[in-house]
């Protein structure tokens, strides 16, 4: 089954690292991506422009409204994501662990895609 494995954090305390705290995490992110790419589970994996970029289209069934910014008002903000294969929401929870951005701080949200989809 295909997981997405959405990468959020909040993009001031990501800046607020250091130069070399984002490198390190950022060189684990390759390691981690080289392994999935090994064992035959990875599909895709990109990283996003800052929310500053994003934009949100709402409708309310007359006509559109463009707002910017991102949908959702959190302080965590979806970084990148990975589409992965995985055994079971299990195994695609235990691929999560893996990601370098929780050490400082991130959050990875962990989705199934719906089957007609995949």
């Amino acid at each position: 089954m295909r997981y997405m494995l959405f990468c959020c954090i909040d993009e001031n305390h990501w800046d607020g690292l250091s130069q070399q705290e984002r490198d390190d995490v950022m060189a684990d992110y390759g390691a981690w991506v080289d392994g999935l790419e090994a064992s035959g589970r990875h599909i895709m994996s990109a990283r996003l422009q800052p929310v500053a970029n994003a934009a949100t289209v709402r409708s309310n069934g007359a006509r559109f409204r463009v707002l910017d910014g991102p949908f959702a008002e959190t302080k965590e903000q979806i970084g990148g994501f990975h589409l992965v294969e995985a055994e079971s929401r299990e195994d695609a929870l235990a691929l999560a662990q893996g990601i370098p951005t929780l050490r400082v701080g991130g959050t990875i949200e962990v989705r199934a895609l719906r089957p007609e989809y995949a």
